[in-house]
């Protein structure tokens, strides 16, 4: 079955319940008889419930009802909020000067607003000291506190350990501007 409601011809039920172009309720009308009126007021007869018993239709121009249904999706998806993963790899016997950077990059994603996946590879015998990997992980969530969470915790993963942190919700560009001239 397809999304789109049945219009017109399309209606195969011997009855209907119209409502009129305005949302007034016409009452049970026979098929022929509603498509009869929605003919006279150029307009559309169109299936509004077709579960329901008998299936409801509504006297409407389709292709109008169409378009603005379409721009109502467009407008929600514009609001919505898109969270992207970020990925940061490190090791346990990192760098200081390496994980500076590293760590420079999750607080350039987390002030971007996206959540970072912090994951830490294991080799040989590195595996059997996941408590170095588990400190490196809390130290990097203390290191970025003022600008995110930590949304998961630390856990092993095979040869892996990985951690979620997400950015705290985004401050209002007027409260920054206030903090900022304060």
């Amino acid at each position: 079955m397809s999304a789109e409601p049945r219009i017109n011809d399309r209606i195969r039920v011997p009855e209907v319940r119209l409502v009129g172009p305005n949302g007034e309720q016409v009452g049970i009308v026979p098929i022929a008889k509603a498509l009869e009126l929605a003919r006279e007021s150029d307009l559309d007869l169109v299936e509004v419930a077709p579960t329901a018993r008998p299936p409801v239709a509504k006297l409407m121009d389709y292709g109008k009802f169409k378009y603005e249904s379409a721009m109502k999706a467009r407008e929600a998806r514009k609001n919505q909020a898109h969270t992207v993963i970020k990925e940061i790899k490190l090791r346990p016997k990192i760098d200081p000067h390496d994980y500076e950077t590293k760590k420079g990059h999750v607080v350039r994603f987390l002030k971007a607003g996206d959540k970072v996946k912090v994951t830490i590879m294991f080799r040989g015998r590195e595996q059997s000291r996941p408590e170095l990997g588990r400190r490196l992980l809390q130290r990097l969530a203390d290191d970025v506190e003022e600008l995110g969470f930590v949304e998961s915790r630390p856990k092993q993963d095979g040869r892996n350990m990985i951690m979620v942190i997400g950015p705290h919700k985004k401050k209002t560009a007027r409260g920054q501007e206030e903090s900022g001239t304060a």
